[in-house]
């Protein structure tokens, strides 16, 4: 074997890259290394450090299942804890000497001629990789949009997920532009202490209640003792959570109950009527990402709180002007205005055996086998891709899924010295019908949200529940080309 040569390139060390990573290990796949651009690893649970940072889904099914987070101490685990576990899972399976930080891949050329990845990293020498599995996220990039003056405010600016902890919001004039998943944590905790706390809201969101429950002493040594109490709980979340599905299946019995609990728990918070009614979404359950919070109701109702359902006209040296000619002063803005979601590659350049970059495979919308794999792109398997995301269950069974399909694929490629290339048919086909299952989804009605392209194509979500992707996502040969020095073409 060529020792400059390695087996698998991860990108990236958040929940995927790191689970590929200790699968791997655990199937005695060791040639392999993590390139990661930071200096620490952790993915979105290292850079998300705002106020109230923490995960809306339950924590017993947030983790991996041959690694089980038995101390978590809530149900809904904050960021230091998800950060904290990922650090013991990179600990516990020996991944860490597999890391290499500060290590931003660049550009990902596939070479024909040695059907090998070629890989740039900034600042480091190139690699070669004879698989190269991209563990982007969908959600690490985050947006600021333009807004007229902007750059004309002499106070402090910035996103939630690039947190300045420099800025003491005691005492302050704060306005929040953006109201979504994470202002609706960061939110109740800047209520506490600003003079004032204006909120932009540029749509209302469908809210469930958290009802968080924080685990006893007692609690955890049991679970620790005894995993199998653990994993009961686990296994009834998941399966509640997969009993949701059906939430977000358009006129569906259980998208009104679920619509149903979300104007229960407006009203049971909120007792004025005119914040009632802006709080109320007007378009229908489950087209944008559900909710879960218990405290972003109540900050509200604080007198040093208001909400604003204007649009932003333009931002001044002092504040904001809104669309009806309101004037907000402000010493400070913090923007909750999410994250490029369908921006999958980033900024990298990816080159596939025919010369096409990847931006341009995706130029009307990214698209992949199973969610993992991508004609022309051979022995590239990427971890959380296009049509995997949830709105009802825990990203990372999906992950753990996807991880153990990509191990039967290296070791297909490993044992036959192969590279392989998805049937272009079989891709054309499967994306047809996932996106014909998505029609009776609430993913695909009339609201804008994150989950769609500019033409309105559902491209980040997964249209059925975890279970069914569990269905497809079994590695078979038969799906793939071979192409290899000796036989272009034949099936794998």
């Amino acid at each position: 074997m060529n020792s400059n040569v390695i087996d698998v390139a991860i990108l990236g060390s958040g929940y995927g890259g790191l689970g590929m990573a200790t699968q791997l290990k655990r199937h005695g796949i060791e040639n392999f290394k993590i390139f990661e651009k930071a200096s620490e690893l952790g993915g979105v649970w290292r850079d998300n450090i705002y106020p109230g940072a923490a995960c809306d889904t339950q924590s017993h099914i947030y983790c991996f299942s041959y690694f089980p987070h038995l101390r978590v101490s809530r149900m809904y685990a904050g960021q230091d804890e998800l950060l904290g576990y990922l650090q013991c899972l990179a600990q516990h399976f020996d991944v860490n000497s597999h890391i290499q930080y500060n290590a931003e891949i660049i550009k990902a050329t596939w070479n024909d001629t040695e059907q090998l990845w070629n890989l740039d990293i900034k600042n480091s020498a190139p690699v070669k990789a004879k698989v190269f599995v991209p563990a982007w996220g969908q959600l690490n990039k985050h947006v600021i949009p333009t807004f007229k003056g902007l750059e004309s405010f002499k106070g402090a600016v910035f996103h939630s997920a690039n947190w300045d902890y420099s800025v003491d919001l005691t005492d302050k004039k704060v306005i929040s532009i953006g109201n979504a998943a994470s202002a609706v944590q960061y939110i109740p905790e800047i209520a506490k202490v600003a003079s004032q706390l204006t909120v932009f809201q540029r749509s209302a969101n469908w809210i469930m209640p958290r009802d968080q429950q924080i685990f006893s002493e007692a609690e955890l040594d049991e679970f620790e003792a005894n995993p199998d109490k653990f994993f009961e709980s686990r296994n009834y979340i998941h399966q509640m959570r997969e009993d949701g599905f059906a939430r977000t299946q358009q006129g569906s019995d259980s998208q009104k109950e679920g619509m149903r609990i979300a104007l229960d728990f407006l009203h049971k918070n909120i007792s004025d009527k005119t914040l009632q009614q802006k709080l109320k979404p007007d378009y229908e359950f489950g087209c944008k990402r559900i909710l879960r919070t218990d405290d972003y109701y109540p900050a509200l109702n604080r007198d040093n709180v208001s909400l604003i359902t204007d649009a932003v006209a333009e931002i001044t040296e002092n504040g904001v002007i809104t669309s009806t000619g309101d004037v907000i002063d402000a010493d400070v803005i913090v923007f909750g205005t999410g994250f490029a979601s369908q921006n999958f590659n980033g900024e990298l350049d990816v080159i596939g055996n025919g010369g096409e970059s990847l931006s341009e495979a995706w130029s009307n919308g990214a698209e992949a086998y199973l969610g993992l794999t991508v004609p022309t792109f051979n022995n590239m398997f990427l971890v959380y891709g296009p049509n995997t995301n949830l709105n009802h269950n825990s990203i990372v069974t999906m992950l753990e899924i996807q991880h153990l399909y990509i191990v039967k694929a290296i070791q297909h490629i490993l044992k036959n010295n192969i590279s392989i290339d998805v049937k272009t048919a079989l891709f054309t086909a499967y994306n047809t019908d996932i996106q014909a299952q998505m029609g009776s989804s609430a993913f695909s009605s009339g609201c804008s949200s994150w989950y769609k392209n500019a033409d309105g194509k559902v491209i980040n979500n997964w249209p059925l529940n975890v279970e069914s992707y569990r269905d497809y996502a079994q590695f078979n040969a038969a799906d793939y080309l071979v192409q290899s020095k000796v036989n272009q073409g034949e099936p794998a």
